[in-house]
């Protein structure tokens, strides 16, 4: 069978139309086998997404990595061919678990007071220029500049992201240095366990076509 390129330009004046619009194409491109190789406008966060900390940690003088995840991972991303033009996220806080649950519970209480401070959000300030259309099965790194928001604070914070496109999909991860000082956010240290005054918060993003 021959093979080729279909390429569509599209104003979208209703979302909602458009989304079953992408629904109805969705069989017959399934049918000859046919995926986007790119497609610009909103990617929405989907499942498979995680966001939590890593921090380095001594317990009773080993040292050790503390490790905090959730899935609980809203949010959207804007592509206009090669740029990235909007991008917010938000985690929710009060899901997050480690393997420990007395680690757990400073986080929730007394480190992150979860319950005056449960999410925490980021905003791009910045456009992402990825320098090329990001094509199948190739990784693409950038630097990204926001406002991030940790209990109550929000600063300009600018990380490295690493992007990757999987047929229809994009994966996103990035690690983000935090100084929890910067953030009003009290030094975890406790008892038997000790950290350093900074750790990193990582994300890990499966983006779909909204």
């Amino acid at each position: 069978m021959a093979k080729g390129y279909w390429i569509v330009r599209v104003d979208i004046r209703d979302p909602e139309q458009y989304k079953q619009y992408v629904a109805a194409n969705a069989k017959p491109l399934a049918k000859y086998g046919a995926h986007f190789l790119v497609r610009a406008g909103t990617y929405e966060i989907a499942s498979g997404s995680q966001a939590g900390y890593r921090v380095k940690e001594v317990l009773f003088g080993q040292s050790t990595t503390a490790v905090g995840r959730t899935d609980d991972v809203t949010g959207s991303v804007t592509l206009d061919g090669s740029t990235v033009s909007a991008a917010d996220f938000s985690v929710d806080l009060t899901s997050v678990h480690s393997d420990k649950g007395q680690r757990d519970n400073q986080f929730q209480t007394r480190i992150m007071d979860t319950a005056q401070f449960p999410t925490a959000t980021f905003k791009l300030t910045q456009p992402i220029d990825l320098g090329s259309t990001p094509a199948d099965g190739k990784q693409v790194t950038a630097k990204a500049t926001g406002d991030l928001t940790l209990h109550g604070t929000t600063r300009s914070v600018t990380f490295d992201v690493l992007a990757e496109k999987d047929r229809s999909t994009i994966k996103v991860v990035s690690q983000i240095p935090i100084v929890f000082g910067d953030f009003g956010i009290p030094n975890p240290s406790i008892g038997p366990a000790s950290t350093e005054d900074h750790g990193v918060l990582e994300v890990s993003l499966v983006l779909s076509p909204g």
